[in-house]
């Protein structure tokens, strides 16, 4: 018996009609349903739930996320180390992840339960921090990781270095390193390019630089990325898909790299480009 695992974005009131149809469905089709604890409370059933950094331990077969591209980035997290495919229903607004309408629920679970779907993989982000030589915190992100001021914090200078080599100073409100994934989120907001899901490579953007001259960069997804930060004064903060918040101190090291793993999203019928083309308005009066 295969393992399905819902997650789901909280307080969505349409959910308590989603999800006991949606848990129905799967049982009836034959698989066993977990659920994190969010979604638990709208079953009509009894359900097995764990904690949703746990999930990976039930080593689920398939995640359906109902939510937004928030709720898919906190779940890719979570299942990042197993690969599991990931199902994306688009409860929210914009949704370049979660890109299934709910109207387009069962018609895309009877394909996914029919063998089909292609397989849209996701490079990762792996990110360290380093305080002298210690280790603060370690995470893996699936759109990008941010150094940035707080809200009424100056500004805040940083150096980068690309496998060890200098690279240039940079002062403003802060920076992202963004996976090709994450290139269509924060990143595309402060002035970065998009790049396609198979480019091998991470984006650096600045935000808000105070130099006009810095502009993003992309370089290969192989390399190291260090960034010094030079004067934080306890008021810039490291975040990890906009959802992990961590304080940064000045002297402390950013090391961003490839992650060792891969983020399994599952594609029914739209390309990268009818995403783009829908979500960006492009070629719309």
């Amino acid at each position: 018996m295969k393992t399905v695992a819902i997650v789901s974005k909280p307080v969505k009131p349409e959910l308590r009609q989603i999800v006991p149809e949606l848990v129905g469905w799967l049982r009836q089709h034959g698989y066993k349903v977990i659920t994190d604890r969010e979604t638990c409370e709208y079953t009509t059933s009894e359900c097995e739930a764990i904690d949703r950094q746990a999930l990976a331990s039930l080593r689920p077969d398939l995640l359906i996320v109902l939510g937004g591209d928030g709720t898919l980035l906190s779940a890719a997290r979570a299942v990042a180390p197993l690969g599991t495919p990931i199902l994306g229903i688009n409860l929210g607004s914009l949704g370049f992840l979660t890109e299934v309408p709910l109207e387009d629920l069962y018609p895309a679970l009877e394909a996914v339960h029919g063998g089909q779907g292609e397989p849209d993989n996701r490079s990762m982000v792996h990110a360290t921090l380093m305080r002298g030589d210690k280790v603060i915190t370690e995470h893996h992100a699936l759109n990008d990781v941010i150094l940035s001021k707080s809200t009424i914090a100056r500004l805040v200078a940083f150096e980068i270095f690309i496998n060890k080599e200098f690279v240039s100073s940079y002062r403003g409100d802060g920076l992202i390193v963004a996976t090709p994934t994450g290139s269509t989120a924060y990143s595309l907001a402060a002035g970065g390019p998009i790049l396609t899901p198979s480019v091998a490579g991470l984006v650096i953007s600045p935000i808000c630089p105070h130099a006009l001259t810095h502009r993003p960069v992309v370089v290969p997804e192989r390399v190291e990325i260090e960034i010094l930060v030079k004067n934080a004064d306890e008021e810039a903060f490291l975040s990890i898909d906009g959802q992990i918040g961590i304080p940064v101190l000045q002297g402390d090291k950013l090391v961003c790299r490839k992650s060792p793993h891969v983020t399994h999203m599952l594609r029914l019928r739209k390309t990268f480009f009818d995403v783009l083309r829908t979500k960006l308005k492009w070629g719309q009066k």
